[in-house]
């Protein structure tokens, strides 16, 4: 079979036009871009990612790392990101995903790693649905090492339409939040927001955030009109916060979600989604990513419930694993 493709490893000095291919390309997201990948320092990960040329033109890249995992060297998707893969042109076809898998083992093989594992995003990110790519990747002895479940909730313009998938308990409960005096605001409080999502994920779920307020507030400066803080107010006192990821120009990542404990009677974030939701419609996207209810494969049955509230369905994140 004819070779379609050529590649080559990743150097900084192609930063721009990395970033450049993934805003039009056709599943490219922001965790994608070299920009949000910089808010790593350069030591932390070796970076393994690279680019897939057609006809000498940019067509896919694929953000990488190399690790040590369990006593080998491993290929995998970049570690300070949600999920990766390749992002690729939109022009993609069946035969051309069998050669992007092809490439994959051969960036592997170049750096001595002896497995390659893949997160992919939903599909939801793409803008011509297709599982090319899974295909490809079944097809060539890849195996699921998790298959989480993700929530989508698909957004419309007309505001009815949308109210119309909440189940009974969430429209009231939002109704109920704006009666009391409750109003919802985009802003800058992150200082205070991050204050409540700290005791909100050590109290429900003994963690930590994945980012340090440094970090959260490093990447608001990368990207201060794609990551958006929306806050629920009782006067002037930040009652719950969302912090919004805008992924790619159709899908809407609610990253982080908290409310403070105190006030939990003002149902105050059954308003903030249904808030946000309305806005990203209005704005064009026609996803919200509510983000994963499982981990490990394991479902978190009262998270899964609270989102389907507002009409969320699970998705797959796949995760794919190949031993060389």
């Amino acid at each position: 079979m004819k070779r379609i493709f050529e590649w080559q490893p990743y150097t900084d000095e192609r930063r721009q036009i990395w970033d450049d291919f993934v805003q039009t390309s056709d599943n490219g997201v922001i965790f994608h871009t070299r920009r949000f990948l910089s808010y790593h320092s350069h030591d932390r990960f070796c970076d393994a990612s690279a680019e897939v040329f057609k006809n000498g033109k940019l067509f896919a890249v694929l953000p990488a790392v190399a690790v040590e995992q369990n006593g080998r060297r491993a290929l995998i998707s970049h570690q300070g990101a949600s999920y990766g893969g390749f992002a690729y042109n939109s022009a993609l076809n069946l035969k051309e995903a069998f050669e992007l898998a092809d490439i994959l083992e051969e960036r592997a093989l170049s750096l001595n790693c002896s497995r390659i594992q893949l997160t992919l995003p939903p599909f939801i990110y793409q803008d011509n649905f297709s599982n090319y790519i899974d295909f490809a990747l079944i097809q060539k002895k890849y195996s699921y090492l998790k298959r989480e479940l993700s929530s989508a909730v698909a957004l419309f313009p007309d505001t009815n339409k949308m109210l119309a998938h909440y189940r009974i308990e969430a429209r009231a409960a939002a109704s109920k939040s704006e009666r009391a005096g409750v109003e919802i605001a985009e802003c800058d409080r992150f200082e205070e927001y991050y204050e409540i999502l700290k005791e909100n994920l050590k109290m429900r779920h003994c963690v930590t955030p994945t980012h340090s307020l440094d970090e959260l507030l490093l990447l608001k400066r990368l990207f201060p009109a794609k990551i958006r803080l929306w806050g629920a107010f009782l006067g002037d006192k930040l009652i719950a916060g969302v912090c919004n990821f805008t992924v790619n120009p159709r899908v809407v990542l609610a990253f982080y979600i908290s409310h403070d404990e105190k006030y939990q009677e003002f149902r105050a974030v059954n308003l903030l989604f249904r808030e946000i939701m309305k806005r990203a419609a209005a704005e064009g996207f026609t996803w919200l990513d509510f983000g994963i209810f499982t981990v490990n494969m394991e479902p978190n049955w009262g998270l899964a419930r609270f989102k389907e509230n507002f009409g969320a369905r699970g998705i797959f994140r796949d995760t794919f694993v190949k031993d060389l």
